[in-house]
C-alpha cells in the first residue's frame, strides 16, 4: 500500500465519531489527507472520538446523514476527491430494538450520501462500507464470495443488504454515466477488534468492561464463529480500494475484506485469549445456549432474536487485485487491543497509543 499518495488528497468521511471511523480519521490525517468528517456525535459516555482527540487537525461536522440538504452542503463545501461512507447503525441487537431507525440510517442514509456525492464536483471515488452480514445465510458453513445472494434474517443484516442494493442501483444509474466517471464500490468486512471500542453487545468491549470492574463477563453465544480481525486491517483495504477506484474503472464493484481462515474462531476462543492477556483475575461465563447455525439472544423487551452462528468470507479477489491481506495475526490483534486499554488505564494518551499502533501496522504492511 503506497502511503504517500494520500498526502493532500481531499477526503469526506462519514461516521468519523464512531470506532472504525475514528481510527480511519487518525490514519488519514497521519498520511497527510485533508479530511472532513460528518457524523452524529458520540453515542456513549466513553468514546474513541473524544479520548483520541480525533477532531484535532480535521474539519469535524456534527450532522445527520438523514439530513440530505445539510449533508449535500457539507460535501460540496469540502470539495472532496474521495468519499468514504462509514456512518451506520452498526449493532445487531439495536436493529431489533430500533428496526425503523436501523433501516433509515443504513439504507436511506446511504442513498443520501451517494446522492450528495454524485452532485459534488470533483468526486472521483466512493467507498460504501457495509458488512459481512449482508449475505443471505442459506448454508451456515458457506464461505461467501461477492457474487453470493444478499439477504438477512434480522433488521441489521437486512439493512446492510439494502445498502448494497442502493449502491448497485445508483452506480448503474448515475456513477458509471458521470463524466468524468465516479468509481463506486462497496466493502464488506467481519468483526473488528481494537482499542477504544466500548460499544454495547460487542464481545471484546463487553469483556474488557467486565474485567475493568472485576466482574465475570457474560458471553451470550460462545460457540458462534466470526471472522475476527484488527480494525486497521479492513481500513487498509478501504483506503487501498479508494485509491484504485480513482485509477481503475473495473474496481467499481463489491469487495470482501475478511481475514484468513485461522482468524475464524469461536467467541469462546477469543474470550479465553482476551482474559489471559488481561490477567489472572479476568474470567467469563456463558449466559445463553445456542443451536447449530444460529446464535440467540434477547432484545430490550425480553424477546428472542437470532444472529448468524457462523460467518465466513472469501477475500481472494482483494488479495489478487489489490494486494490486500490481513497483516495482524489474531493473537496479536487481541494483544494490541488489551494493551491499548491497559495502557490507557495507566494514564497514557489514547491518541498517542493509537498513532503508535498505526505506525506499527504500517511497518507490518510494508
Amino acid at each position: 500500500m503506497s502511503l504517500d499518495w494520500w498526502s493532500g488528497k481531499r477526503v469526506f468521511l462519514t461516521g468519523h465519531t464512531g470506532f472504525k471511523g475514528g481510527w480511519c480519521s487518525l490514519w488519514l490525517r497521519a498520511l497527510g489527507a485533508e479530511l472532513t468528517g460528518y457524523a452524529l456525535g458520540p453515542d456513549s459516555p466513553r468514546s474513541f472520538f473524544e479520548l483520541a482527540q480525533v477532531a484535532q487537525g480535521m474539519n469535524s461536522i456534527i450532522g445527520d446523514i438523514l439530513d440530505l440538504e445539510r449533508l449535500t452542503d457539507a460535501m460540496r463545501g469540502s470539495e472532496p476527491q474521495i468519499v468514504l461512507h462509514l456512518a451506520a447503525q452498526s449493532l445487531v441487537r439495536a436493529g431489533y430494538e430500533r428496526p425503523v431507525e436501523t433501516y433509515a440510517t443504513n439504507v436511506v442514509g446511504t442513498a443520501n450520501v451517494l446522492d450528495a456525492a454524485r452532485r459534488a464536483a470533483g468526486v472521483r471515488a466512493v467507498v460504501v462500507v457495509t458488512s459481512d452480514k449482508c449475505y443471505r445465510l442459506d448454508d451456515p458453513d458457506a464461505r461467501h464470495v461477492e457474487s453470493d445472494p444478499l439477504g438477512g434474517r434480522d433488521p441489521y443484516s437486512g439493512s446492510k443488504a439494502g445498502a448494497e442494493f442502493v449502491a448497485a442501483g445508483l452506480r448503474d444509474a448515475f456513477f458509471e454515466r458521470a463524466r468524468p466517471r465516479i468509481g463506486l464500490a462497496t466493502a464488506r468486512a467481519g468483526n473488528v477488534v481494537g482499542g477504544g471500542d466500548w460499544a454495547r453487545d460487542r464481545l471484546v468491549p463487553d469483556l474488557i468492561t467486565a474485567f475493568e470492574t472485576h466482574e465475570p463477563a457474560q458471553v451470550r453465544n460462545p460457540d458462534a464463529i466470526r471472522p475476527w480481525q484488527h480494525v486497521l486491517d479492513p481500513l487498509a483495504g478501504y483506503v487501498a480500494l479508494a485509491r484504485r477506484l480513482c485509477e481503475d474503472a473495473s474496481c467499481a464493484r463489491a469487495w470482501n475484506f475478511g481475514p484468513p481462515a485461522d482468524h475464524e474462531q469461536t467467541v469462546a476462543w477469543v474470550a479465553d485469549r482476551v482474559a489471559a492477556a488481561w490477567g489472572p483475575e479476568a474470567r467469563w461465563e456463558s449466559s445463553r445456549a445456542q443451536e447449530r447455525g444460529t446464535a440467540s439472544g434477547r432484545d430490550a423487551s425480553g424477546r428472542d432474536y437470532i444472529e448468524a452462528g457462523a460467518l465466513r468470507l472469501d477475500s481472494s479477489v482483494a488479495r489478487e487485485r489489490l494486494g490486500w491481506s490481513a497483516r495482524v495475526a489474531l493473537p496479536a490483534a487481541l494483544e494490541w487491543t488489551v494493551q491499548w486499554h491497559k495502557r490507557l488505564r495507566a494514564g497514557e494518551s489514547a491518541r498517542a497509543l493509537s498513532l503508535e499502533q498505526i505506525e506499527r501496522y504500517q511497518a507490518l504492511a510494508a
